[in-house]
């Protein structure tokens, strides 16, 4: 029999979910228990259409051939009893989302050993647990969650993509194995310490924003890095970030910090984000040569002369630049943008504003 694979749109897989729930509400009733999901909607009686709650996977009709799911989307469906899906039918799953439902725990996917993709975000558990068998993932995001500790994730090897935002989590920890990720994100959560970084060679891509961090430190291994986001923490010093000769984008807005330096080793550096801070003076930039996006609205710049003399001629490829809420804007409210765009030719937009021809 040939195989077919197949993507469900939104209501096909709606009714997947509906048709799963209305088998599993039979099953319950039969074995004298009822789990109340919420949902109203279900079948009463448990009669379901087209195969889809027996056999190892849906079947159609037989002269159509098997059909083969490849990706799951059940969001936003006030799912909370993952097992009563009974999701081993599907074990050709490489793609499973349970976006924004009210699971309490990570359980029933145990037979889901071809899933490269899983996504938890926005669900009720706290403790990472029933992933002993995924280990082909390559994407993982567990975030809006309550998880206070990285932990039971050292297996799954093959991970390219890490998602912890929004939880409780204190300490960066064992993440030793994982040396295949590329992209790692653990912003809005409790880390006060950059640490056990170390193994993550091929990391391209740092977001930690809304922290307690205090210190850029312990980052020299990570050659390949592109990307640094440390926004709204507690840093007053920008430094150690000598060995991020790869770097491209770097993000430090909401913080403390006074003084433009430490980037000169960052020479590929296309965006640099310092908004927010508290620095008075623009400096150190004039090296970069990529320089395309330059961030440093609401600090304490007052110069005209230094925008010019660091960047005019140092940056040919800038194109953007947000100084607004400086005292150089609000004290030249009526000039500033024309000022700006006379020290700086080569700008196609100051703050929000493109600069028409």
């Amino acid at each position: 029999m040939s195989e077919r694979r197949v993507q469900l749109d939104a209501d096909e897989q709606n009714r997947l979910f509906q048709e799963a729930r209305a088998g599993s509400h039979q099953t319950n009733a039969e074995s004298g228990h009822h789990h109340d999901s919420g949902d109203e909607s279900a079948d009463e009686t448990g009669v379901v259409s087209r195969g889809i709650p027996g056999g190892d996977e849906p079947a159609a009709a037989a002269d159509s051939g098997k059909f083969i799911f490849r990706e799951l989307e059940l969001t936003h469906l006030r799912i909370d009893d993952v097992p009563a899906l009974r999701l081993d039918r599907f074990k050709s799953l490489q793609r499973l989302s349970f976006r924004q439902n009210l699971i309490p725990k990570i359980r029933g996917l145990g037979a889901l050993t071809s899933l490269k993709d899983l996504d938890l975000y926005d669900n009720r558990f706290s403790k990472i647990e029933g992933l002993e068998n995924l280990t082909e993932l390559t994407s993982l995001d567990l975030s809006f969650n309550g998880i206070r500790h990285i932990k039971d994730i050292a297996h799954l090897v093959k991970l390219t993509d890490l998602y912890f935002v929004s939880n409780k989590i204190t300490v960066i920890e064992n993440l030793s194995t994982l040396a295949n990720i590329t992209n790692l994100e653990l912003g809005s959560n409790r880390i006060r310490v950059i640490e056990n970084l170390g193994s993550l060679v091929n990391l391209e891509q740092l977001w930690l924003g809304k922290n307690k961090i205090t210190k850029l430190q312990n980052l020299s291994a990570l050659k390949k890095l592109k990307i640094l986001s440390i926004q709204s923490n507690r840093l007053t010093v920008i430094e150690g970030l000598e060995e991020l000769e790869s770097l491209e984008e770097i993000y430090l807005s909401h913080n403390g910090i006074e003084m433009i330096q430490g980037l000169e080793h960052n020479t590929r550096l296309t965006t640099v984000d310092v908004s927010n801070n508290k620095v008075s003076k623009l400096e150190n930039l004039g090296h970069l040569k990529h320089l395309e996006e330059l961030w440093a609205s609401n600090n304490m710049l007052e110069s005209f002369e230094d925008f010019e003399s660091e960047l005019k001629d140092n940056c040919p490829k800038l194109s953007t630049v947000y100084a607004e809420g400086n005292p150089l804007q609000t004290n030249n409210f009526p000039t500033y943008r024309l000022k700006m765009k006379i020290m700086l030719p080569q700008l196609k937009q100051i703050d929000a504003q493109i600069i028409r021809p």
